[in-house]
């Protein structure tokens, strides 16, 4: 059987009693509050920042914001505070029955808003860089857009800005027949299993492949160790504000509000015209999510000079998190800072 097969047979064997990952570990302080939300602040390292203007990660408010401090050695956070950078994170916490009602409003007019605020003010510069993850890229954009007083750059990951393309998620948004209204009146919030259900349906053979890559790799504890933290992640999901999905769902994928310009936080347009900040659109090619098509249209739109479309190989989750990511994708990323960087 050989030395592999051995390691990968007993690892199959015990792989349910190994001690769960250590995720989201990266020591960090909670600088603001707000209903489920928390403001993170990582401590900088011992030798302190090397750089003046703060970073603002925004993830997805639909999967847990750990995904960008996976664990110790895949941590795209971890590399940044080891590069010297000031890196911010907000955790949008987890909805509960009272927060039905939290719209895009809230969330993109008030929470975004104040976080963005409270980082700036932390540099003399009074700016902080946006990253965007996913549905947090639609955030960054709508901040940008409205109000980009205290931003100095913005930077998206596989964010989707037109809905109209032909995605199967926007292709099934669009159904008559799917009755958003009805689901989130029922449930007051959307339930995480029906996404999940419906991100499962976009690559139905996704849970066979890994499967097969499990059994073929078990024996590299290394493999082990971040397959069972990625594992974590993806089955710890949250459920949406039902007011905010159905408004999320009904302009942006079933009227392309975003593109067309008809989107409004607060009674104010949304025109993805006025960003004249420096922007980077990062896209990737196997991405069933976010169609690449659909992330790199934001160049031909804002009215930046210094703006860029990154298109790299690789997945939704798999071009942000993996060792591809960490050689190439995070210190370009980090240079891209560096070289906007201010004092």
């Amino acid at each position: 059987m050989g030395d592999k097969g051995f390691a990968r047979l007993k690892n199959l064997v015990t792989l349910k009693r190994r001690p769960k990952p250590h995720v989201g570990g990266t020591p960090s302080d909670v600088i603001h509050r707000e209903n489920k939300l928390r403001l993170l602040r990582y401590r900088p390292r011992p030798e302190g920042l090397a750089f003046a203007t703060p970073i603002l990660l925004v993830p997805s408010l639909i999967n847990r914001h750990y995904i960008l401090d996976l664990m110790p050695g895949k941590s795209f956070v971890e590399f940044l505070v080891a590069a010297g950078h000031d890196v911010w994170i907000i955790d949008w916490g987890t909805p509960q029955a009272e927060d039905r009602f939290v719209d895009f409003d809230e969330l993109c007019g008030v929470y975004l808003p104040r976080c963005v605020r409270i980082v700036a003010r932390s540099s003399a510069r009074r700016q902080t860089h946006l990253l965007g993850y996913c549905m947090g890229g639609i955030f960054t954009v709508i901040q940008a857009a409205l109000d980009a007083t205290h931003v100095a750059s913005v930077c998206n990951l596989a964010a989707p800005m037109q809905f109209h393309g032909d995605g199967l998620l926007g292709a099934w948004t669009r159904s008559p027949d799917f009755d958003v209204g009805a689901i989130t009146a029922a449930f007051g919030l959307m339930p995480w299993q029906l996404l999940e259900g419906s991100f499962q349906m976009l690559r139905p053979t996704l849970k066979l492949a890994k499967a097969v890559n499990l059994i073929d790799r078990a024996w590299n504890d290394r493999f082990l160790a971040g397959y069972l933290a990625l594992e974590t992640w993806s089955s710890d999901n949250v459920s949406l504000p039902g007011h905010f999905f159905k408004r999320y769902l009904d302009e942006l994928y079933r009227q392309n509000a975003l593109m067309a310009g008809t989107l409004a936080i607060t009674g104010n347009p949304v025109h993805l015209g006025r960003i004249a900040c420096p922007l980077l659109a990062v896209v990737f090619e196997q991405d069933a999510i976010a169609p690449w098509q659909d992330c790199a249209c934001i160049e031909g739109v804002v009215a930046s000079t210094d703006k860029a479309v990154w298109k790299l190989p690789g997945s939704h989750v798999g071009g942000v998190v993996s060792r591809p990511a960490s050689q190439g994708l995070w210190p370009a990323l980090s240079g891209w800072w560096a070289a906007r960087d201010a004092r």
